[in-house]
């Protein structure tokens, strides 16, 4: 069955129909609220929270990109958690570094080489977590998920104009933060001014 059947199905109520669309979108929306929660015990309340708010919803989609559309709930479900905790979330990054991994190393890595990756992937999330909220979410949907500034737009409900001015934004501040880290950086981005 496709997606345009299966959401059509989970509009009249079908559970599994709707479970089926869960199934080929969760690993999308968890890797969105962790890399913006920063914990995994939160990026699962937040994931569930997201899909508990789509299937509830599911009336109110009217076409276009389904993931875009979910994206945009779990966007909002952070920004709500966000609201209601008032700090920023200590993130456990060596979760996130090999999220997609799954594995300790990929083979062709020596272990200095690991550690060292590990230890970027650590400051980069760390350097994520400097970013102000509306900049960090525009580098993690564009930068991080491989969505495109339109489509990046329409999660944020902004033009593209301010979702470039948000990511050039925060690009270069998480390169200032990553720039006082050189020794970790490939070499080649190491003598980077």
């Amino acid at each position: 069955m496709d997606e345009a059947e299966l959401i059509k199905r989970s509009q009249k109520g079908d559970l599994d129909s709707f479970n089926r669309l869960v199934e080929a979108y969760q690993g999308y929306i968890y890797n969105l609220t962790l890399r913006m929660l920063g914990r995994r015990d939160a990026a699962d309340d937040a994931t569930q929270e997201a899909f508990i708010s789509a299937y509830r919803n599911m009336g109110k989609f009217r076409g276009g990109n389904f993931k875009i559309w979910l994206y945009r709930i779990a966007s909002n479900v952070c920004h709500d958690q966000w609201r209601k905790a008032k700090k920023e979330a200590s993130i456990s990054l060596d979760e996130l570094v090999l999220n997609s991994e799954r594995s300790l190393t990929n083979g062709r890595e020596s272990p200095e080489e690991y550690a060292l990756r590990r230890e970027l992937g650590r400051e980069i999330q760390k350097g994520l977590e400097t970013l102000p909220q509306d900049q960090r979410m525009a580098v993690v949907l564009s930068d991080v998920q491989g969505l495109s500034y339109e489509e990046t737009a329409q999660v944020l409900h902004c033009p593209v104009g301010t979702v470039r001015s948000r990511l050039s934004r925060g690009r270069a501040n998480l390169r200032d933060f990553l720039l006082k880290k050189r020794e970790l950086l490939p070499g080649n981005l190491r003598h980077y001014k």
